[in-house]
């Protein structure tokens, strides 16, 4: 793990910021994470720093673990980057667009894998995003060409 916090520590983090939208300091969309901590602490236990974390809209754990300072996040949130946080010098990208990581995760897997490079890639998607098209195609395309990827589905309990 690049970074070590606790369940608690991460919810904390959260509440600062449900805490700061609900006061209207954040003047754009939020997406906050809610029970799932344990899991991504664990998950974040096997990621090395030189790897490639890519994300959806709810990425403020992800940036946390991989390293990224909490201030830096919690700035960004404030000017209106929640859904959209990228972070190249920790190798974290995050897009708003459902299922947008997840064809730039592949390619950059496949570029690392053409490089024999010991990176990885770590391509975060929601239980809806895993019902696509996009996401089985890449994950197909993945398997089949023996990448340097997982891929990681996360259930917020929310989908319709």
């Amino acid at each position: 793990m690049i970074k070590n916090y606790t369940p608690s520590e991460l919810v904390l983090f959260e509440e600062d910021i449900a805490e700061q939208f609900n006061n209207s300091k954040i003047k754009a969309p939020i997406h906050l994470y809610n029970g799932n901590e344990s899991q991504m602490i664990q998950i974040f236990e096997d990621i090395k720093k030189e790897d490639w974390i890519f994300c959806t809209w709810r990425s403020h754990y992800q940036c946390l673990l991989k390293g990224v300072p909490p201030e830096t996040v919690k700035s960004d949130i404030l000017k209106g980057k929640s859904i959209t946080l990228c972070y190249p010098e920790y190798k974290v990208y995050s897009s708003a667009i459902v299922t947008g990581n997840i064809p730039i995760a592949t390619g950059v897997a496949l570029d690392i894998k053409r490089k024999s490079n010991s990176e990885h890639v770590w391509c975060f998607l929601g239980d809806m995003a895993s019902e696509t098209g996009t996401f089985f195609e890449n994950w197909k395309y993945s398997v089949n060409n023996d990448l340097p990827i997982t891929y990681v589905i996360e259930n917020n309990n929310k989908s319709v």
